[in-house]
């Protein structure tokens, strides 16, 4: 097939593949510059992305938007004209100081999941001038149809695009555990449900909303197949994450290419929401129901009650991107044990943009 472009906004990139942004730590300025360079989308991840700063115990809001600022910055550095997105969870405590941070930057699109971003056109609209695109992710239809509403109708703006994040994703994910463990859902069920949903709401407002398709995504010939479903592009995590170029440690990527197909498990988060990750001995030990003690520094999650969490999940996800796996654990898709080798960026999407050809 013929490649075509992604058109988010007033933004075009060559590659119609976006780099998931993966916190905490994951996917910084490294890895989302190299992916930019090559014409795709390069996300950061604002997730306690200020978890390096010298005061993150103590003030670890004011670290993660001054550290949002020097990545966001970084990225623009090492790629100059390519695009860079951020992903912000709703659900972190400081989502509304972090949109504020993004768009004083003027980031070109801000990705919004693990919530429904409801009000973030109210934030936009503080920067009158600001070219960001808005994305919300969803793993619905239905949540699609409810935010075209409510957007709508309250700010006179439709969603620049939406991620569809389907079941087979990596880290949170919008299902409950027992629709993902009976395979319930599939994600070209949901995509043509959602379009189906959004396109009344886009023919109203003359304008397009691409769908972007996540979770599974492994070959070029993954990416043509849910282009010719109607996706517009395909978003990319696990992946990126066996890269040079990750922001992650030596040992966090090892974690992924010593995987193996039953080490990909599904575990019950802190956050509220059912996640995939990487089966350890940290995980067997919190399966067993032994708690983790811990003291919550950080206030992250609106939905984490630390009275009742059998661990910080902040915690554990800097201990594994600093490469402690014994105090942490790995989110990933559920093709990271396909994985086998650390490659280039470039040679990435290559092979992607090679199987995408040959499909």
């Amino acid at each position: 097939m013929l490649i075509p472009n992604l058109k988010i906004g007033c933004h075009i990139a060559e590659i119609p593949i976006i780099q998931g942004g993966m916190g905490v730590g994951i996917s910084l300025h490294s890895l989302a510059s190299a992916v930019a360079n090559m014409g795709a989308i390069g996300v950061i991840s604002a997730a306690d992305v200020g978890f390096l700063e010298p005061d993150f115990d103590k003030s670890p809001h004011e670290a993660n938007r001054r550290a949002l600022k020097r990545e966001i910055a970084l990225a623009r550095q090492l790629a100059p004209g390519g695009i860079i997105g951020v992903n912000i969870m709703v659900a972190l405590t400081d989502f509304e100081d972090l949109v504020l941070t993004a768009l004083e930057t003027d980031v070109d699109i801000i990705f919004a999941g693990a919530g429904l971003p409801t009000g973030l056109p109210v934030l936009k609209q503080r920067f009158p001038y600001s070219k960001t695109a808005l994305v919300p992710i969803v793993s619905s239809a239905r949540a699609a149809a409810i935010l075209c509403k409510k957007w709508l109708r309250s700010y006179h703006y439709l969603p620049d695009a939406f991620v569809l994040e389907g079941p087979k994703a990596g880290g949170h994910l919008g299902f409950k555990l027992e629709d993902l463990v009976s395979h319930r859902y599939k994600v070209e069920k949901i995509l043509i449900e959602l379009l189906e949903q959004v396109a009344p709401y886009a023919q109203e407002a003359g304008k397009e909303i691409p769908v972007i398709v996540a979770g599974g995504v492994y070959t070029g010939e993954d990416i043509a197949y849910f282009l010719n479903l109607g996706a517009s592009g395909v978003q990319m995590g696990t992946r990126f994450v066996v890269t040079e170029e990750c922001d992650a440690s030596e040992a966090f990527k090892i974690e992924h290419i010593r995987a193996k197909k039953e080490d990909i498990v599904f575990i019950k988060s802190p956050v509220g929401l059912p996640g995939r990750a990487i089966k350890n001995a940290f995980l067997e030990s919190v399966e067993k129901g032994e708690k983790i003690p811990f003291k919550c520094h950080y206030h992250c999650l609106k939905t984490c009650n630390p009275r009742k969490a059998p661990y910080c999940i902040s915690l554990a996800l800097i201990n594994a991107q600093k490469g402690n796996l014994d105090e942490g654990f790995a989110f990933a898709g559920s093709n990271a044990y396909r994985s086998n080798k650390i490659v280039k960026v470039k040679d990435l999407i290559t092979e992607l943009l090679e199987g995408m050809k040959r499909a």
